[in-house]
């Protein structure tokens, strides 16, 4: 598990395909395909593509939602949402070779993603964010800190990836609460030079 996962967004400055090549460019090592209004066969081509950049820069390749998906380019693994696909079919479907992350926003969406098999949790947000519609409650570093300790309390060692609204400046507070890594978008991509923005925030002890 890396502590920085990048997950793509289009700007109107930068594609989908832009923005996960940037983020490989400085350095990010896990990238997250999230296409969520993409045609089927625009989602499959920039898939493709992505996949290629990752294998160039040895990252770790995922795809949002799209189980079917992620088994025919035989990705690296595939991040399913609250209202995706449960995450017990997705490991019936993709087996065990395959890593299966879990959104979550409480305790409860943790205990059972971590019963029906996932590897790691998105847990968010941290703050509101533009990036995503039907944003959960917000849990700042209280919610993340109350989270963290109620796994360790119940014996719950999946990796927690802290995720939504996210700065630069947030990232070490962020990191104190216990959680193993954080996923960004905006926080790259809203910046005068994103590559250079990745090497920086990789830059700071996670």
């Amino acid at each position: 598990m890396f502590p920085l996962q990048f997950i793509t967004h289009h700007t109107e400055r930068y594609s989908y395909l832009d923005s996960a090549r940037m983020a490989l460019e400085g350095g990010c090592k896990w990238i997250q395909l999230r296409m969520k209004d993409a045609s089927e066969r625009e989602l499959r081509d920039t898939a493709a593509r992505v996949q290629e950049l990752c294998l160039e820069h040895e990252a770790t390749f995922i795809i949002d939602d799209h189980v079917d998906l992620v088994k025919e380019l035989r990705a690296d693994g595939v991040h399913l949402g609250l209202n995706d696909m449960p995450i017990a079919e997705a490991r019936q479907r993709l087996g065990e070779a395959y890593i299966i992350g879990a959104t979550a926003n409480t305790i409860d969406d943790i205990r059972r993603h971590h019963r029906d098999g996932a590897d790691y949790i998105g847990c968010g947000p941290f703050r509101f964010t533009t990036t995503k519609a039907r944003l959960s409650p917000v849990l700042g570093l209280e919610g993340y800190r109350d989270i963290v300790r109620q796994m360790r309390a119940e014996g719950i060692g999946l990796p927690v990836v802290a995720i939504g609204g996210i700065t630069y400046d947030d990232i070490p507070e962020v990191m104190a609460t216990g959680v193993q890594g954080i996923a960004l978008s905006g926080a790259i991509l809203q910046a005068a030079d994103p590559v250079a923005e990745t090497r920086r925030i990789l830059q700071i002890n996670m």
